[in-house]
Parts: structure tokens; sequence; C-alpha cells
């Protein structure tokens, strides 16, 4: 009980064993969906606020103003339709970026005020065949809007947020953007970045520009021939083996040691590089053509030289593969990825994923920071101490997968800045969706047994989650409902990676499975179906989602990519675990469509 009680002291913890639920059902009007607590320090708690969002889903589009012009181009188009569709001003809406995939077009953008735009009151808009498919958005009414010039200067607000977040100021720009508040009046404020080395906090300071006050944060930090534990492995003991040349050309066109403008060879390269201490630390090649082959001793302590060089060699295979699969089914350069060189490809570069082995700062956890496109992901693993010797998380497969996805989600939902799963509700649906990636990595047939998480770092068969994922209610009983009693977003997320365990275990079902999805998303088979639509829905949903908004997300990915194919078995899956079309604050529903 000592370490499952140390795992609640931070709220930085991107793995975490399960905590027992409140008993109090939530009430109407939860905070899930708008509030998030972040203890920021030892003795500062900091609740912060973003406007609750929308989706609005269109099934084959509708049509938007300036459709029928010859001249029209994405920023008018979108702008137009939200001015028109929101009732405001044209001025007061931004086009932020943009992103083209196979499917559809998105544009994100941002309210603004005199040429300022506001951080946490954002909208995206989805075309397809020139016609509006989805529109999320936060965008407010406001009460009242600060000067926006400011009163107090960059430097003194950097003073403040240094200050106020026990850390430092990390040089990264710094920006005057609204923030909107809760009482829906509107604050000026510096944006800074603040970093604390030792603890490994990572925060995005909003200070008001009037007063000098840290009036809200975003929190980074989610909670060739290599011997490796193949990507369709959990532990340790279904065996290392030998794989050469995994790299997907297709996804790396470089292969895995180069950056587009040099080779290397250690455990470096265009998508991540993979050490312990600092980034001068990587394991280097064990002999000459990029062959990694070092035999890993569970005997003994994780740290000797054998087992270290194993843990970096696992990590860089495993985070380069997740980027390779994640690629081929649409993150991309485009799609605000992870790469040092995008080729000329869009997004913003200069962010492979760091990945610190055997990180000193902390025990039995593992995190990943998402930044927005163009600074690098950051991956922490420590080593675990619940047995003799100590394990290492590098080596357990799912923990990688589970903490590399939350730079997929974070970096998609919202168009790559990093701030749009900061609720309760959508932190939760992040930690949902990085179990639900490791789940669908492991599976190397169409069987779809239950699933447990983090069973070789503590050594338990059960995991560090609460239940199994399963497809029975007995093995794991949680639903929507469930939710409204759950305040940690561990818990929270347990829901929703079950609910897409179901959706993944129908779609296989109800199509097959392909051992070639990996490598291959051209194929019609569930799991491939599966993972498409897992990443084009991040795209679709609206900033801060919620599991309703992201059901219809995945509902309108469908009918995007497949003209609505699954729709059916999509809702039937949903419904079985209370997501079903009348499912409304954290009570189940079970009704599916007419004609389902």
């Amino acid at each position: 009980m000592v370490a499952f009680n140390k795992f609640f002291t931070s709220i930085l913890l991107a793995i975490a064993y399960a905590g027992t639920a409140s008993a109090a059902p939530s009430p109407i009007n939860s905070k899930h969906a708008t509030h998030r607590l972040r203890q920021v320090t030892r003795d500062l708690q900091i609740e912060t606020f973003h406007p609750a969002s929308t989706l609005e889903t269109f099934g084959a589009g509708i049509d938007h103003p300036l459709q029928k012009r010859a001249d029209e181009d994405l920023r008018d188009s979108a702008i137009s339709f939200v001015s028109k569709h929101l009732s405001v001003d044209p001025s007061t809406v931004h086009l932020r970026t943009q992103s083209v995939t196979d499917t559809a077009t998105h544009a994100f953008l941002t309210q603004q005020h005199n040429d300022i735009p506001f951080a946490n009151a954002v909208a995206n808009v989805a075309f397809k065949d020139n016609k509006i498919v989805s529109f999320g958005s936060s965008f407010v009414k406001p009460s009242s809007i600060a000067d926006s010039t400011p009163s107090i200067t960059v430097d003194q607000a950097i003073t403040a947020a240094e200050e106020t977040l026990q850390g430092k100021f990390n040089d990264h720009p710094t920006t005057l953007e609204y923030l909107v508040k809760e009482d829906n009046s509107v604050a000026l404020t510096h944006v800074v970045q603040v970093e604390n080395a030792e603890t490994g906090a990572w925060f995005e300071a909003f200070v008001d520009a009037h007063s000098g006050d840290v009036i809200s944060v975003t929190d980074f930090v989610a909670k060739a021939s290599y011997r490796v534990l193949p990507i369709t492995s959990e532990v340790l003991t279904q065996g290392f083996q030998v794989l050469t040349d995994p790299q997907d050309t297709a996804a790396s066109p470089s292969g895995w040691h180069s950056t587009g403008s040099g080779t290397t060879t250690d455990t470096s390269g265009n998508n991540v590089i993979t050490f312990k201490g600092s980034q001068t630390s990587t394991t280097q090649q064990s002999s000459s053509g990029d062959v990694f082959n070092f035999v890993q001793n569970p005997a003994q302590a994780p740290t000797v030289q054998a087992n270290l060089d194993a843990a970096r060699t696992n990590a860089f295979y495993l985070v380069n593969t997740v980027h390779d699969i994640t690629y081929r089914y649409g993150f991309t350069e485009a799609t605000f990825n992870f790469q040092q060189n995008n080729f000329g490809k869009g997004g913003a570069q200069n962010d492979r994923v760091t990945v610190s082995v055997q990180d000193s700062a902390g025990l039995n956890n593992a995190d990943f920071a998402t930044p927005a496109d163009g600074q690098s992901g950051r991956m922490r693993m420590f080593l675990w101490d619940e047995t003799s010797p100590d394990r290492d998380g590098a080596l357990e497969n799912d923990i990688v997968v589970h903490e590399n996805t939350h730079g997929v989600t974070n970096r998609m939902t919202g168009g790559g800045t990093g701030r749009c799963l900061q609720t309760t509700e959508a932190g939760g649906m992040g930690e949902g969706w990085s179990d639900a990636m490791a789940d669908w990595t492991e599976k190397t047939s169409s069987a779809v047994p239950d699933y447990v998480m983090g069973q070789y770092v503590i050594n338990d068969p059960a995991g560090i989650r609460t239940h199994p994922y399963s497809t029975s209610s007995s093995v794991n009983p949680l639903t929507y409902s469930s939710v409204g009693t759950l305040n940690e977003v561990h818990n929270i997320g347990e829901v929703w990676a079950n609910t897409l365990h179901n959706v993944y275990a129908a779609l296989v079902g109800a199509h097959g499975w392909s051992a070639t999805a990996r490598t291959n998303p051209n194929g019609t088979e569930g799991n491939i179906v599966h993972l498409h639509l897992f990443l084009d829905a991040l795209l679709l949903q609206p900033c801060n989602p919620t599991f309703l908004t992201a059901r219809d997300a995945w509902i309108q990915a469908d009918q995007n990519r497949y003209g609505g194919a699954n729709k059916c078995t999509l809702w039937r899956a949903f419904a079985s675990r209370g997501l079903g079309v009348n499912a409304a604050n954290h009570r189940n529903d079970a009704t599916v469509p007419a004609g389902c």
C-alpha cells in the first residue's frame, strides 16, 4: 500500500495504479468537461477553466457561404462559416493552422479581439468535397474584455511565472493572448513556458498582463538490427528477438538512423533519441551496420551496462515503430507529428521525441510532455522498485506505447497546440486512448482476449488498472455512467479504453483481422478500420472533448472515410457501454439510431 499511496502525490503521473472511485454520483453540472485541478507545487493548486466545447457533425456535409465562389480558399471559407454559424463578426475569427488528410481538410481557428488570439476559445472545421462535415467550438460571448495594452512587461511576467511555479523560463518565445475566465470575463495574459529540471514539471503559464498574477496553466506532462521485444509483445517473458530493418521507409524515408541531413550509429535519429541522464549518453551500436544486440539479464539490476543498453534500444525501437504505424494512419508532418526533419511535407520540425531512460527524477511511473508542434515531445521512463532487482519500464512495451500515444492524441486534438486535453474528462480520455493504442499494437490474431496493463513492472498478472479491458461486463463493468463517480484521470481513462476495446472487438468481429495492419493501412479488416477511425476522430473532435463528442467524432470519421458503412456497428458498441444516442450527463443509455 505504500507504493500505491505515493502514486497520487503528484498530478504529473502518466502511468499510475488505479485508485478507488468515490461513491457519490456526479451532479448534472459536473465540472469534468470544463475544469481541472492542478497541483502546481507542494503549496499551490490552480483550478484551470476551459469553456465548454461542442461538436456538430453533418454526415455527408452541409453547404457553406463561399462554396460557389471560384476564388474561395480554406481560410476564407472557414472564417465565413464560423462567423455566420455563430453570428459573430468575421474580424473576431482567426485561422491558426490547417491540415489536409486523405479524408478531410481541417481548419483550426481561434477567437480574437484587437488581433490578439484567445488561448482557450477555439474552433475546428472539417471540409470534405467542399462541404462542412463537422464543427467543434468553444467560442464565447464575453461579459468583459481586458484592455489589449499590457500594464506589465514580459520580463515581469517571466519573473512572476518562475516564482509562482518554482521553475525557470525555458526561452521559448512568449506570446500575448486573451484567456476566458470562469465568470465569462476575459483577461489579457503573457504566456510563458516554465520548466523544473528536478521535478520534470513543464507548464505554460498565463500571467495576467495587468495584475501580474498567474491565473492559469497548461500542463504539458500527461502524466537496422535490434534485439528487442517485438511490438506485438508486452512483457519480457514473451522473449526478445533480433529484428532486422524493422523501419517502415514509407513513414521514415531516411530510416531510423538519419535526420535527413546526416546519419547516426547510436539510439538517435529523425524520430527519437533515447538516452540516460543527458542526450549525449545514448547507446552506440554493438557492431557495425546499425546492429544493436544487447542481451538483457533479468537477474541483474537494470542499471548494469548491458541492461541499460537493452532498455535504450527497446525504447528507441518502440517509439520509432509507433511513429511509423501512426504515420501510416495519418499522424504525419502535416498533422503535427514529431520529427527533426519534415522533408518539406508541412508542420513544424526539430521536435523529435526525447526519451530519458531510467530517469532519476522518480520511480514506479512514466510520463510524456507534449508542447506545441515544433518543440520536442519529452518521455521519461522510470525504474520500478516493486521487485528485486528493480524492473525497467522501458522494457514493458505497453508502458512505452502508452506514453508515446499521449503525444499523438495531444498533438492531433486541437491542431498541434498541446493544449486541448486539459479538462478532467478530456485528460482522462487521453489516458484511455494511450491504453487502447497499447491494446491495438499487441494483437496477433482475430481473437480479442481480455487485456491487462502493466503486469511486468509490478510482477502482478492483474496489472496496474482496476479491471482488465474486456468485452465481458462481468469482467469489466465500467460504463459511461462510471465517469460520474470518478475524479482521477487514469480511472476515467479506464472507462474510455474499455469502451474502445469493445469498439475494436465489434469491428474485428464484423470485418476480420489483418496481420499486416501495422504497415498496410489499405485493407478493409476491422483492426485497420479501427485505427483509421481512432486517428481520424482526433482531428474532428473539439478542443477538450467529452465522451459524447469523441463518440460523435468516431461516427463522423466513419462517414468521411467509409461512407458510414460502420455506423450501426459503432453505435451498438458504444451503446453497449452506455454511450447510446440519449446518453448525457454521465447517465447511461443503450439506444441506437433507427435502422440499427
